[in-house]
This record gives structure tokens, sequence and C-alpha cells, in this order.
């Protein structure tokens, strides 16, 4: 009241008309009592902010008040801020075990590749085993002699047994053909991946192209959460006859906006992921493509970068726009799925899976092909649906070893980020075990954990990138040069090695097929 009669400002709640402020009967209640400071406002959103930082002590007065009283926040925050310093070793653990492990994968891929393929192969055949072990013994442990309910019951888990074991059989039938028809295909493999690991020797900035993505999303993503509070307070102020509230309603071409403003979002940050690739892809081809390895560009990721933004900047636009135009509809459908759980049939339900799991691996094939579409832009500085095409012809003639290097490449890779994880969060027990202060164990670890795997997913994921190009300059290379003079290969020793093994025993199978048909004479 003291500041109201000395300032001359009437404060009231929303239900006081402004016109009866100072003769309102209920002043006392419905005005405020606590003096409120002076200060100049700041417009934000169509909102008043106070430009006097004390404005703000009561609140962080309040927020103070809150973590004190509670002890289950307060216990937390103070397991995080008295274990920051572990915290922050725990990070740089996990990013030197990243770096570290793409060296590692480059001198024992040959052991890593066929110790998974053989843990694979083990694990299914012993999976399949103990299902087919434990049909039969719960086969003979029925007892007819059991009420009925149980009976039924024995017979329904000796029945489910029986479909798993069958599946698992089919499953490692299915296996062990895959194995035995890309055995040859696996050594391709562990040759990319030899001579990926040289190109993070010759290239060591690839390594920091993660961070710099990073980096553009962040500031992307705020710049967009900036246009999305702006679009939140624009059109025209209407009072809530309800709630006698301020509101304000977007009308005509403005009401689209946040539809158009949405479908930025996926498209510019698929932009952003996309000139990643282009860029990866672009100094993984100078390497390739330059025999003489002293004569490359002092920066290739430099001049990659160049190259992106003068020549190519329409391609990647494309590519995108096409990963757009499908997520789109999945992220729709998937909306639809979640406002409709428990109210739709089971048809409609399926159906909806149906198609969003269809979208989704359509959008995963289109990713796939717009990387190998921006290998081939770098490789010929052809257009994106020239590209697209030359692409998909060479990946359909080398199918077996796309499905090869996808399928054991993508495995070992997972691997690698389950055991910087694993050996991340095992420090972090180590070392929180040493501080018997700390009382609250799960929120540091959590967080180590999450970012251990986000930085292997980021340093790996690039790794991936640099073997799917190179297994498409391989291809290339081995499609229009023979290694004889004027046409000699452009590829790496290790690679070399793989196709002069391939032609040997390819030759040596002509051989015997050729003398399996010869005629041969009469011998009476």
């Amino acid at each position: 009241m003291v500041f109201c009669f000395s300032v001359g400002s009437d404060l009231c709640s929303y239900d006081v008309p402004p016109d009866t402020y100072s003769s309102h009967r209920n002043r006392t209640t419905k005005c405020p009592t606590l003096p409120v400071h002076p200060s100049a406002s700041l417009p934000v959103f169509h909102r008043c902010i106070p430009v006097d930082i004390s404005c703000y002590a009561k609140f962080a007065e309040a927020f103070i008040t809150f973590v004190s009283d509670n002890s289950v926040v307060h216990r937390v925050i103070a397991g995080v801020m008295t274990s920051r310093e572990i915290i922050m070793g725990l990070c740089l653990l996990a990013l030197v075990l990243s770096l570290i492990l793409m060296v590692v994968i480059r001198y024992i891929s040959v052991v890593l590749v066929w110790i998974l393929t053989a843990v694979v192969v083990v694990g299914s055949i012993g999976g399949t085993g103990i299902l087919w072990w434990l049909y039969v013994d719960q086969s003979k442990s029925v007892d007819v002699t059991l009420p009925a309910l149980e009976l039924e019951v024995a017979k329904d888990n000796q029945k489910a047994l029986l479909i798993y074991a069958i599946a698992a059989t089919v499953f490692t039938v299915i296996l062990l053909l895959l194995m035995f028809f890309m055995r040859k295909r696996v050594a391709l493999t562990i040759a990319l991946f030899h001579v990926a690991g040289k190109v993070f020797t010759h290239l060591p900035l690839l390594a920091l192209q993660p961070v710099w993505t990073f980096l553009t999303l962040m500031l992307f993503w705020v710049y967009w959460i900036t246009v999305l509070l702006f679009l939140g307070s624009a059109g025209s102020p209407v009072q809530n006859n309800q709630t006698g509230l301020v509101e304000f309603r977007m009308d005509g071409p403005l009401q689209y906006m946040v539809w158009y403003h949405a479908v930025g979002l996926i498209w510019i940050s698929e932009f952003i992921l996309a000139c990643q690739q282009m860029t990866v892809a672009g100094a993984v081809v100078t390497y390739y493509f330059t025999r003489d390895k002293s004569q490359m560009p002092f920066t290739p990721i430099v001049s990659s970068v160049l190259r992106l933004m003068r020549y190519h900047l329409g391609t990647v636009v494309k590519g995108a726009f096409i990963i757009t135009l499908v997520e789109i509809p999945r992220l729709i459908l998937t909306y639809i799925h979640s406002q409709l759980k428990g109210r739709e049939n089971a048809c409609a339900r399926c159906m909806l899976k149906a198609c969003i799991c269809c979208l989704w691996c359509l959008e995963k094939c289109l990713a796939y092909l717009n990387m190998n579409a921006y290998t081939a832009t770098a490789i010929n500085s052809t257009n994106f649906c020239t590209s697209a095409r030359d692409a998909f012809f060479i990946l359909a003639e080398n199918a077996l070893r796309v499905a090869a290097i996808n399928s054991v490449g993508d495995f070992v890779l997972f691997l690698g980020k389950v055991l910087i994880v694993s050996c991340t969060a095992f420090a972090g027990v180590l070392a929180l075990n040493y501080q018997r202060e700390y009382t609250v164990w799960v929120l540091p670890l959590i967080i180590v954990c999450v970012f251990a795997f986000l930085v292997a997913h980021c340093f790996l994921s690039i790794f991936e990138i640099v073997v799917d190009v190179l297994f498409l300059c391989f291809a290339i290379d081995t499609k229009y040069n023979d290694g004889s003079p004027g046409r000699e290969y452009y590829m790496d020793k290790a690679l070399m090695e793989f196709v002069e093994n391939t032609r040997r025993a390819t030759e040596r199978y002509s051989k015997v097929e050729g003398e399996s048909r010869e005629m041969k004479s009469m011998v009476s």
C-alpha cells in the first residue's frame, strides 16, 4: 500500500477492473501488500522483464530455500557438485578412450572382427541348443495327472518353447549361411578398417568434425527456440472472457508460420549433418585418389569445406530435403499413434506401426544412399541426381560386400561404444568408491555414461562414414582400373592385397572348373 500511494502504481489481481483500483472495497486482499521495487522494464516477447538485477533476489532466495528444504534434491545436487572434478575427469577419459579405440581398431581389426564373428556364431548355436534342451526337458516333465488349469499352462509353456526353438534354429541357419557366403567379404571389412585408421593418421582434423557439427547444431537450435518464442507472442492481443487474461492469437498467414518453422528445424538440422558427411567424403576422396600422399593439400578438410561452400551446397540441400520429406510423415504418424494409444483397435494399431516402420526403413535407406551420393559428387563433381544414380548402381553391383561391411562393421563399432561406456562407468565406480562422503552416486554416473556414449557415438560415427566412403572409392577404383599399365589402382596396399588374393582365388576356381569340364579319353 505504501508503494501504491508513493509511486502511484496499482498492481492488483486480474479480476479487479483497472478503473476501480483506487476505490475497490477488497483492496487489502486483491492488491499487493508487500513493497514492489521500482525498476525499468525491458520488453521481451511482449512480456515486461525487470532490468534491475535485484528484482530477482526474491526468486533466487525462494529457489535456494526449496533446494535446502528438499532433502532428495539437496543430496542429488550436492553429490553432483562435490564430484564435479571426477565427472570432468571421467568425461575426458571417455574422449581419450574414443580416440584410442579408433587407433587400436586399425592394428587389431583382423583379430577383433574374427573373434566377434566367432562369438556371434557360437552364441547362436549355443542358444538354439539350450532352447531345444529346455523344450525336451519341459516335454518330459509334463504330468498328465495335473489339474486341468495347471496342465493347460504347462502345455502352453511347451508350445512357446517349441516356437522359440524353431525360430532360433531358422535364425541360426540363416546366420550360418550368411557367414559362409560372406566369409570372403569379411576380409574386405578388415582391410577397410585398417585403411580408415591410416586416414585418421594422415587427416587428424577429421576427429574434430563432431565438435564443429555439435556446436553448429547448438547455435541453430538456440536460434530456432528464440524464433519459436517470438512466434508464441505474435499475433493480435485478445482478452479471454473466461480468465480475463490477454492472449495472442495468430490469424491469417501467420498461423501457418509454426508449421513452416517446424519443417525448417528438420530440414536445416539434416542440412548441417549432410554438410559434415560431404566434408568428410571430400577429404577422404582426396586422400584415396592421391597416389603420392606427400602431394596432398596442407589441410584437406579446409579444402573440402571450401569446395562444399562453392560448388555443392545445392546437392546437400536437396539431399537433406529428401530426408525431410520422409521424416515429416513418420513424425506425424508417430504423434497420431501416441495420441490414440489405448483408443484404437488392433487393426489400426498394427497398420500405424507398420507404416511408421516402413517410413523409418525408407528414411535409413535414403540416408545411406544420400551419403554415398555425396561421395560420388566429391569424386565426379556431378549433381545430386546423377551422383545418387551412379552410387545406387555401384552399391547394387556390390550388394554382398555392402551387406558384409554394414553388418560386421556396424556390429564392431556398436561393441566399441559399449566398451567405452562400460570402461568409463567402471572407472567412475572405482573413483566414487574412494570418496565415501558422496552419498548419491546415481546422477553423476548417469551423467558420465550419457556423455561417454555421445562421445563414442560421435567419433565412431565419423569412423563409420570414413569406412563407407572408402568402400565406394574402392568399388569405383576396381570398376575402372585393373592394375595394368595406364590403369593402375589408387587403393592402399592393404586393399591391394585383398584384390590380389581374390584374383588368385578366382583364377584357381576357374582353372579347377575348366579341368573338370575337359573331355576325358575313354579307357577300355
